[in-house]
């Protein structure tokens, strides 16, 4: 289960992160991140945690549902979801290692094509029924049907799940896969008990360390711990997710003590976070902006020299400069240098060779016109704005529409395709790189909002997934770079800085994808 290049270990990263800053930090004092991939900052106490009372985060985005289907990511639900249903297994970023957590073990076999899953002893749900093989095949099966985030890459890579024992799940693979365990740190991991259809409508029991006591969609959350976890009765009486849509009124709320925790991703929130919060997690997100190009039949990118000029046309500094206040982390490639894969050989910015190409199109009738799909939101407009303004320099027409709410951009981008051109975002973790590449570039794949139908394509993603080691999976991105560089795909516009901050709480444990696990989390005495 282990990946043979670590990560910096968290003691590095802590020293480096926390090196000239102080709790009442000023922007000259910022720490310089540019080398860290994934690091515990625990510079703002040492204290140990108290039992009971309760612990306020606000996620990057409330949950509309209690279903863990749609909503397992860690900007997307995934905190949440983990509170009530847990994981089989969780990532640790120190280690570089996939380890259990609602699980007691996942083992391959020589060639990494069966794993076998064994459960935890006494382990159960939190109406009292057992986390057995059959209760994690039944949640599986669920998830499969009602086709959660990642349930293609299942049907893709799994091809049977056999219940050997009541404490045994042996998983067959399709073919070899040396980091399947990525997968169940995520929605297949997230346990949902055969008791929760009982009635014909879906209650949330899971066997996480919190049951839910109040639910506000759109306001807030609140959980209560459970006695009888796995693990013990969790140090918190209560853990509660309040919706707070800006980033900034996260920032000053955690700074005002109206919230212990809050989740940031807007470059120029990160960096000023930084400056003052000592406590937190920290990780970075390969390709977290991306101008996503629709080359479906029909769009005017179905021309391969329109999707090149686009690319072309777009200099990631630029935007930043325009779009984060110049606090981002640009660059044109799929890796950059900070990453542990790069950094990849991008195409990059190249306004000539971008009025070349489009002069090439128009000559055999294109009219130049594009269609940006955006978010009506002030930092969705500059960021929209930054790209109409480079892209119309080389000589397109770019026609922003911009949509009332985050649900109509998804729908526009991911249902209906009624897009050109879209600010989107990849998110793809250095730890397990396959399973957001496939989602967004395999042509087996719903989230594909690219319209990317390639063999060529399909058949490298392929060669990255049974990669075995690091020295094969950089071999298999660096060839999946030259292939985005030929066939452009999207214009990455660089990665993003994403950061979860604390105060006053302990024993918050980190795991993949951004998914906080607050199962120890406790309280400080400040």
């Amino acid at each position: 289960m282990r990946t043979t290049r670590g990560l910096l270990i968290a003691a590095t990263a802590t020293a480096l992160l926390l090196t000239g800053c102080s709790s009442a930090g000023t922007a000259d004092s910022a720490r310089d991140i540019s080398e860290v991939t994934a690091g515990l900052l625990d510079g703002a106490d040492s204290a140990e945690g108290v039992r009971g009372g309760t612990v306020s985060y606000a996620p990057f985005s409330g949950v509309s549902t209690l279903d863990p289907v749609r909503q397992d990511g860690g900007s997307t639900g995934g905190s949440q979801m983990a509170a009530i249903y847990d994981l089989l297994m969780r990532y640790d970023a120190a280690a570089d290692e996939y380890v259990p957590q609602l699980a007691a073990g996942l083992e391959p076999n020589g060639d990494n094509t069966v794993w076998t899953l064994t459960l935890r002893d006494g382990a159960t749900f939190s109406d009292g029924t057992p986390v057995d093989a059959e209760s994690v095949k039944w949640s599986v099966e669920r998830y499969l049907t009602k086709r959660g985030t990642h349930a293609q890459l299942w049907s893709s890579s799994v091809d049977r799940v056999k219940v050997v024992d009541p404490h045994t799940v042996r998983i067959t693979l399709t073919k070899p896969w040396p980091q399947f365990p990525a997968l169940l740190t995520t929605g297949p991991g997230m346990v949902v008990a055969p008791s929760s259809m009982a009635t014909g409508e879906f209650r949330p029991i899971g066997a996480g360390p919190f049951t839910v006591a109040d639910f506000q969609p759109g306001t807030a959350l609140t959980l209560a711990a459970r006695d009888d976890y796995w693990d013990g009765s969790p140090p918190l009486d209560t853990l509660r997710f309040p919706v707070i849509t800006s980033e900034d009124g996260r920032l000053d709320a955690l700074r005002n003590g109206d919230i212990d925790a809050a989740y940031m991703r807007s470059p120029d929130v990160v960096a000023d976070a930084l400056t003052t919060e000592d406590a937190g997690y920290l990780y970075n997100a390969n390709m977290g902006a991306v101008l996503a190009i629709n080359q479906r039949p029909g769009r005017a990118a179905a021309d391969p020299r329109v999707r090149r000029a686009i690319v072309a046309a777009v200099d990631p500094a630029l935007f930043d400069q325009r779009a984060n206040k110049g606090k981002g982390m640009p660059g044109s490639a799929m890796f950059e240098q900070w990453s542990r894969w790069g950094p990849t050989e991008a195409a990059g910015y190249d306004p000539d060779l971008a009025r070349r190409l489009l002069d090439e199109a128009k000559a055999d009738g294109y009219d130049g016109v594009l269609s940006y799909a955006g978010l009506n939101a002030a930092y969705a407009q500059s960021h929209a704005l930054a790209i109409q303004s480079m892209l119309e320099a080389v000589g397109f027409t770019v026609e922003l529409d911009f949509k009332p709410s985050m649900a109509d951009l998804i729908a526009a981008l991911y249902a209906k395709h009624d897009f050109d051109i879209g600010e989107s975002g990849f998110n793809v973790a250095d730890d397990a790189p396959y399973v957001r590449l496939f989602s967004n570039l395999h042509s087996g794949s719903s989230s594909n909002v690219l319209g990317v139908a390639s063999p060529e394509a399909d058949r490298l993603l392929d060669r990255l997934q049974t990669a075995d080691g690091d020295e094969a999976r950089q071999a298999a991105l660096d060839e999946l770079q030259s292939w985005v560089n030929a066939e452009a795909p999207f214009a990455a516009l660089g990665a993003t800085k994403n950061f979860v901050a604390w105060r006053d709480v302990t024993g918050v444990v980190p795991s993949a994808d951004g998914i906080m696990l607050f199962g120890d989390a406790a309280r400080t005495e400040g």
